[in-house]
């Protein structure tokens, strides 16, 4: 199917949508496949091979343990956090892993995280990203065997089938009242019919659904993005994975709150929702917040939405945030009034991420975290300015001027983990987005470099840039910095 809002933005688990997202949506597939060919009761071993950027720095994302979690038949976007503990535990425990057990019978195999076969220096050619599956039945004949691509924003492709998978995508789009692959394409669409961006996406997408339904789906994403932060300002302490990062939403929360809070109420009472204490002076350590929080949450593996990736997920949520608490006239809206403009927020940042996955990629083992960072905040900057009145040109613009000014973004976490600088550089994308978004709004929504430009400038910067700057852990900060 054509790529529509519900697959920019999905629910899953922290700390990557490619590394830990993808992969476990792979190993489901698999278990599922093994089901359904009639061979699941036949299977006496298994094996996982992991290549490239995968295996370089998959102990940081977490992507064994997610491969170990789809192989048994769970899916990233049902998965709860407390089941991710609670299996993860229990292989470890007892070394055998349940394969397609989720949900009924299932064939316990003797397997962990050791046993699978790790190739860093081996890149695939369809993508850094690969991962084979193999199983094999009691005299060691192949039962089943499948290869996938995790290609960026949990979004995978079985090897041997990309072109009839985009044969299908091509077909699919041509179903859409108003298809676009270009900005061009969509601005077309939006002078010929009057709509704004956002529109042209709700017409795209009432395809397969219906109004009230997309609706009810974008609240539900909001929804899961505001747990995501409520969660994460209880959490204490520092973060898994070796680096001692310590938490900071959780105290940021505490101080903005003295900060803000109107005399004669007690801080500790007010909700990061509420109305009571959003001065505006402090927007942006509102929208730092939002952003340390989300990645906070992610990073330590929990409920996040993917937006467009895991390593971005905070900056939408963050500048849509902003969008609720700071703009003008947010102050005295309704419940649907702020409703409204969540839905538009994600449907203008969902059109412009479509731009992002057709012409160029949002991987950062692909093109480096200009496709993640960057992408995200020029989805966030076009969010933004839709619903804060700009016409179709200012939202393009907006976007552009995000993306220009994140070319080049390397992708380079120290020891493979999704926190420095990945937490931190989720607040100042959202920050840039903001600007963004004013700077065009200021403007008339002409401007010297289209957005189409730009996405192909971030598509060839990101072949000419060395892999060790493209989540390999071979260069940059996972290599100059100590780890302990």
């Amino acid at each position: 199917m054509a790529v529509g809002v519900f697959d920019l933005f999905s629910i899953g688990i922290g700390p990557s949508s490619s590394h830990t997202v993808g992969p476990m949506r792979a190993a489901a597939v698999f278990a599922e496949e093994l089901k359904r060919l009639g061979v699941l009761s036949r299977v006496a071993s298994l094996r996982v091979d992991l290549y490239g950027s995968l295996a370089a720095t998959g102990h940081g994302h977490g992507t064994m343990t997610a491969v170990l979690l789809g192989l048994e038949g769970f899916h990233p976007e049902l998965i709860l956090p407390e089941e991710v503990e609670e299996r993860l535990a229990a292989i470890a425990e007892t070394g055998t892993l349940t394969l397609a057990g989720a949900g009924g019978e299932g064939v316990p195999l003797p397997y962990g995280v050791k046993d699978m076969v790790l190739r860093p220096l081996t890149v695939l050619p369809r993508h850094t990203n690969g991962m084979t599956f193999t199983v094999s039945d009691s005299g060691g004949a192949v039962l089943h065997a499948a290869t996938f691509f995790s290609v960026g924003g949990g979004f995978i492709v079985r090897e041997g089938e990309e072109d009839a998978a985009q044969q299908e995508l091509d077909a699919s789009k041509k179903e859409l009242p108003l298809p676009f692959r270009t900005a061009a394409e969509l601005l077309a669409h939006c002078a010929d019919t009057g709509l704004g961006i956002g529109d042209v996406m709700l017409v795209n997408e009432k395809s397969s659904r219906t109004e009230e339904e997309i609706r009810a789906g974008l609240l539900h994403i909001w929804s899961v993005m505001e747990a995501c932060v409520a969660t994460s300002l209880k959490r204490e302490g520092v973060l898994p994975g070796g680096l001692k990062v310590r938490r900071r939403a959780p105290d940021w929360f505490d101080r903005l709150k003295k900060e803000c809070a109107r005399p004669g109420v007690d801080s500790q009472d007010l909700d990061f929702t509420g109305w009571d204490f959003h001065d505006p002076k402090y927007w942006q350590e509102w929208v730092n917040l939002v952003a340390l929080a989300v990645n906070e949450e992610n990073a330590s593996g929990g409920r996040v939405v993917t937006a467009p990736t895991n390593g971005a997920a905070g900056i939408i949520p963050a500048v849509l945030y902003y969008a609720l608490h700071f703009a003008p006239g947010m102050d005295t809206a309704t419940q649907e009034d702020r409703d409204a403009v969540v839905a538009r927020f994600l449907l203008a940042a969902g059109a412009v991420g479509v731009l992002y996955k057709e012409q160029a990629s949002i991987s950062g083992a692909e093109v480096g975290c200009q496709g993640e960072v960057g992408s995200a905040s020029s989805m966030a900057a076009a969010g933004l300015a839709e619903v804060m009145g700009g016409t179709p040109a200012q939202v393009e613009n907006a976007a552009e001027i995000a993306m220009e000014h994140n070319l080049g973004l390397t992708c380079d976490p120290i020891g493979g983990l999704v926190q420095v600088p990945c937490i931190e550089r989720n607040a100042i994308a959202a920050a840039k987005a903001i600007n963004a978004a004013k700077m065009a709004l200021w403007g008339d929504g002409t401007h010297r470099v289209s957005l189409d430009e730009v996405i192909i400038t971030m598509r060839e910067t990101g072949k000419d840039m060395s892999d060790k700057y493209k989540e390999t852990a071979m260069g940059g900060l996972a290599v100059n910095v100590v780890e302990c």
